[in-house]
């Protein structure tokens, strides 16, 4: 910063440049404003079906979304630009009082190219001499060198801010311009010490980059930073370096139980990182995905992806990335699996093979079960990553359907044919991890949002990819039902599946060869087409979960609450009315939801048949649990307001009535769960059915009589009786059909 540029800097413009966005930002809010409550507040109550359902509600989110992101970027920059102007104009009012504190010692400051010169006045000496002159020299340097840092880090730092994104704008918040500052200088530090050999590392080290990796990993700035820095080949060589404890004896012996801390502080960053369009993430993201089919060193038997997939645990990982990287782990498991012949044997843990995993869920060998987990965040990834083509009948394998080999995708081989390397766990226990991930991946491939979430009214309806995955699951479980007998732990990401596909599970169940019934259950987008003895099966062995159990109950209860709440409001156009006798709307409803609930009720029995008592209470303690779970409003629970919501009617009562009807039954099945699972003794197994049929009854009844009540339908006085009954029929209608296929499961019931 020159000394003359400082001292008679005219702020003016930098004041009207601070105004202009401060004006911006409250345009960019009611932009914001608009593009939420119209443009997307519109859009979920638009009438539309089929494709257009689910591209049109996306392609309208995304631009309502960008509106929010702008603001917020515009923000950061205003706020960066406000301190840096603030922070200039402290140093000019000092540097200024320092030159008139030299005049009062009789010293004169004049400016010399783009310096200064300090001297003392001819005619009177400073009372310092020359200690004055060099005490005025170096404090004016000082504050030109602030100045010269604040001026710089706000380039760097503004620029950094709009480079994090190619196209739209970025979501990262700075409130001033030493955050933004500090996330550069830290990421600096931080990949020095990342870059050092493993055996260089200190246990100071490790605890540095913990530390700062846990402190600045959700900051963008700081993530695109520290990766671009360190390189993809430096992150491969810092993960591996410390758990190769031949070479890193400092710090592996003090600092080993911090090990799984630091891994997922490092994913969070990555993760982060990867979001970043500069062409520096763009050079990491290739290269990383190049190394992955590649041995780390000459001599190693660890490749890249083995390394790489144990740091994508945690975080959101960018979709492209993902996507490209996820194709040549494919790439490698076919060779290694010789297409799928046998167990990838790249992926095998050997004795002297390190530990690349901290959790101690498995050893991190497989590299399948990190990715699992992220694409299990990442649901549009994990869609089309499922649906890719593993396999085709022209290719060297030996799968076959009907005597003929067969195309085989991604999901067909992972779900149901890989031959999984063995894993064992901290405790020597056979690894779970790999298939529960998969399972929480395929959850959040057929629902649209992440694993372990509910989904909300901007959730968008199935499409086609999402469709054919619940379809491939419910038909592979109902034909080998030791995919989840001998898994249990991937019920509950089977649940929730099963409970978000309910209109498709409702229509599947009716047998309804002409159609008459889609109008009884409407579904906006892509329908997953099954059948119904494949249905029964995979809910009956779900059910013997009691978290799957759970799910798709209390789902199946929203659902039948919103169904009612849809059908009896007056107001429903007539094109999308099932019938005009409200009594058999009601009865097919309630019918419906009794054969959903019935076999759910026989798979609960079959579990804990010669069971203590304590198994039985922990279905009641799942259903309880729902309760943390959900805000109570319908489309929380089912997806209601993604793929039940069929018009603009039934749109606009998503956060009004709807929500109550459903709530309202919600809350009395939570409260009677709660004291269930207190009791002392619960009902034995032959006491089951009749309880079973007894509440479900009683909720469907509860459901109609709040939904009358609701729209003010007094016409409508018997609809309770009506769901009562229809209820009864089709909860003992499950009794036969479980029967049925009792024998083909290879089940005493």
């Amino acid at each position: 910063m020159d000394f003359e540029a400082l001292h008679s800097a005219n702020f003016k413009l930098l004041d009207d440049t601070v105004a202009d966005w401060t004006s911006m930002l409250g345009r960019l809010q009611t932009l914001k404003q608009d593009a939420r409550d119209g443009l997307q507040g519109k859009a979920r109550k638009a009438n539309w079906a089929g494709d257009n359902a689910v591209i049109g509600r996306e392609f309208v989110g995304k631009t309502a979304g960008e509106f929010g992101d702008a603001l917020t970027q515009a923000t950061s920059i205003r706020n960066i630009m406000r301190d840096t102007r603030d922070e200039l104009k402290t140093q000019q009012r000092l540097l200024k009082e320092a030159v008139e504190r030299g005049r009062g010692k009789n010293l004169t400051v004049t400016a010399s190219g783009g310096g200064f010169v300090v001297r003392e006045n001819p005619d009177k000496k400073a009372p310092g001499g020359q200690n004055d002159v060099n005490g005025l020299r170096d404090e004016l340097q000082g504050i030109l060198n602030r100045a010269t840092e604040i001026d710089t880090s706000a380039s760097t730092s503004l620029k950094a801010l709009v480079d994090l994104t190619d196209h739209g704008f970025s979501d990262a918040v700075y409130k001033d311009r030493d955050s933004a500052a500090n996330a550069v200088k830290e990421a600096e530090k931080l990949a020095a010490l990342a870059k050092k050999k493993p055996e260089d590392l200190t246990p100071a080290d490790f605890d540095a980059l913990n530390a700062g990796l846990g402190k600045y990993s959700g900051d963008p700035i700081f993530a695109e930073h520290f990766a671009s820095t360190v390189g993809a080949k430096g992150t491969l060589d810092l993960w591996a370096g410390l758990n190769d404890i031949q070479k890193n004896r400092d710090v592996f012996p003090d600092r080993h139980e911090k090990y799984a801390e630091l891994q997922k502080n490092l994913s969070l960053t990555l993760a982060s990182a990867t979001q970043a369009d500069t062409p520096e993430m763009s050079r990491w993201k290739y290269d990383m995905v190049n190394m992955a089919d590649q041995p780390l060193s000459k001599n190693s038997t660890t490749f890249g992806a083995q390394v790489m997939s144990n740091l994508m645990r945690w975080g959101n990982f960018d979709d492209r990335f993902l996507k490209d990287y996820g194709n040549k782990l494919i790439g490698v498991e076919k060779a290694s699996s010789d297409n799928g012949r046998h167990t990838p044997m790249a992926w095998t843990r050997l004795g002297m093979d390190p530990y690349l995993n901290r959790t101690g869920s498995d050893s991190g060998s497989d590299p399948m079960i990190g990715f699992m987990a992220a694409l299990a965040k990442s649901p549009d990834v994990a869609t089309d990553f499922f649906n890719e083509s593993f396999l085709t009948k022209d290719e060297d394998h030996e799968f076959k359907k009907d005597g003929k080999k067969r195309d085989l995708s991604n999901f067909d081989y992972l779900f149901k044919e890989r031959d999984w390397p063995p894993e064992v766990d901290s405790e020597q226990e056979d690894s779970i991890e790999g298939r529960n991930n998969l399972a929480r991946a395929l959850e959040a491939a057929t629902t649209g949002h992440p694993a372990g979430e509910m989904p909300t009214h901007d959730t968008l309806p199935h499409n086609a990819g999402q469709a054919k995955l619940m379809e491939g699951i419910v038909k592979y479980i109902s034909e080998d039902s030791e995919l989840l007998t001998k898994n249990g732990f991937m019920s509950d990401s089977m649940g929730q599946i099963a409970s978000e596909y309910l209109p498709d599970i409702n229509r599947t169940m009716t047998n309804d060869a002409d159609k008459d019934t889609d109008r009884l259950f409407p579904i906006s987008g892509t329908q997953a087409t099954m059948s119904h003895k494949d249905v029964t099966r995979f809910l009956f062995l779900v059910g013997q979960d009691d978290e799957g159990y759970a799910a798709v109950e209390v789902g199946q209860k929203a659902y039948m609450a919103g169904l009612m709440d849809y059908h009896l409001n007056p107001d429903l156009p007539e094109k999308l009315r099932y019938s005009e006798d409200p009594q058999f709307t009601v009865e097919q409803i309630a019918q419906g939801s009794g054969e959903v609930s019935g076999i759910l009720a026989q798979a609960r029995a079959e579990a804990v048949a010669g069971e203590a008592e304590e198994k039985d209470k922990a279905y009641e303690h799942s259903v309880a649990q729902m309760k943390n779970g959900i805000s109570g409003t319908v489309g929380t629970i089912t997806g209601v307001g993604a793929t039940f919501i069929a018009s603009p009617v039934a749109g606009e009562a998503v956060g009004g009535i709807s929500g109550t009807v459903t709530s309202m039954l919600l809350e009395e099945i939570f409260k009677d769960a709660e004291g269930k699972a207190k009791e002392e003794a619960g009902p034995v197994m032959g006491e089951h059915w009749e309880s079973g049929i007894d509440s479900n009854s009683d909720y469907t009844e509860r459901a109609a009589e709040l939904a009358a009540q609701a729209h003010g339908r007094d016409d409508l006085k018997d609809a309770g009786e009506w769901a009562r009954r229809g209820a009864q029929v089709g909860f003992r209608a499950s009794g036969v059909n479980v029967m049925t296929m009792a024998a083909d499961l290879k089940t005493d019931i």
